[in-house]
């Protein structure tokens, strides 16, 4: 059977999620349900990451496995129409036949989020769903040099979901880097792997620090916390976007450190 590697964009907000559920419309399902009715085949994708409700993706990977060859354009082309007719908010960007030892999760070396912030007065009218609101002024700067704090391996347990499924707290951020433009304040994250909930929680602990209610010393005391309720307030869905995931050429599986083996954000 050949297997086929997906890119993939989508608005989040009509969808429970990433993952197939029993209590709404998934970005999986819909993808799914496409296939379905292309191809008349029952599949199951698996997706690089598992995003929540309301997150948006613009380089989101999947795979899955067919019965007929295709060709990657044709492929990608007939998606997009059942897609669209079916009124999903969601797009095949790219398709490629790859090896069967290619697996969308387990073969990705790093995964990349932006979280996008709005701060003015003025409340969001094309941006809304799209970016967080925050009606005050944010010193980015102050942000950047807190978010540093937090680079490197640690024990993030202050910084996950209760509910996180991982087997460890511990993970690896490579990049937490914070940059503006004009009112657009922008938070990016490159890891092997995150924790569920875990950019969000970032987001919501450097707001309070551009707002000037914590310094960096508060929140590498959070960080060092390993508390749940020492974390900052969860930032909403709708600012959250999975950009990129990085595979080696071959497409290989990557080789996790300790405790890295899934992501869940």
């Amino acid at each position: 059977m050949p297997r086929y590697k997906m890119t993939v964009e989508y608005d989040g907000g009509p969808y429970v999620g990433w993952q197939r559920q029993t209590n709404g419309p998934s970005v999986q399902g819909a993808i799914e349900g496409a296939i379905l009715s292309l191809t008349r085949e029952t599949v199951s994708t698996r997706g690089a990451g598992r995003t929540d409700s309301g997150v948006h993706a613009m380089g989101q990977v999947m795979h899955v496995d067919l019965i007929r060859e295709w060709e990657p354009y044709t492929l990608r082309k007939a998606l997009n129409a059942h897609l669209r007719l079916a009124g999903e908010r969601v797009v095949i960007l790219d398709i490629a036949e790859v090896d069967t030892s290619f697996d969308a999760r387990f073969s990705a070396l790093r995964r990349h989020y932006l979280y996008r912030i709005i701060a003015r007065r003025p409340p969001l009218a094309l941006e809304a769903g799209r970016a967080w609101w925050v009606p005050k002024e944010m010193d980015h700067e102050v942000m950047h040099a807190a978010a540093q704090t937090l680079v490197g391996r640690h024990d993030f347990t202050t910084f996950r979901s209760a509910n996180c499924q991982a087997n460890s707290p511990v993970r690896t951020l490579d990049r937490l880097d914070v940059t503006r433009n004009g009112e657009l304040i922008e938070i990016r994250a490159t890891a092997q792997s995150f924790l569920h909930n875990q950019i969000r929680s970032f987001a919501g602990t450097l707001k309070l620090a551009g707002e000037g209610k914590w310094t960096s010393d508060d929140v590498r005391a959070a960080l060092e916390a390993r508390d749940r309720k020492a974390c900052g307030p969860v930032a909403p869905p709708d600012g959250l976007y999975f950009m990129q995931v990085d595979y080696r050429d071959d497409g290989s599986p990557a080789v996790p450190l300790p405790d890295e083996e899934s992501d869940d954000s």
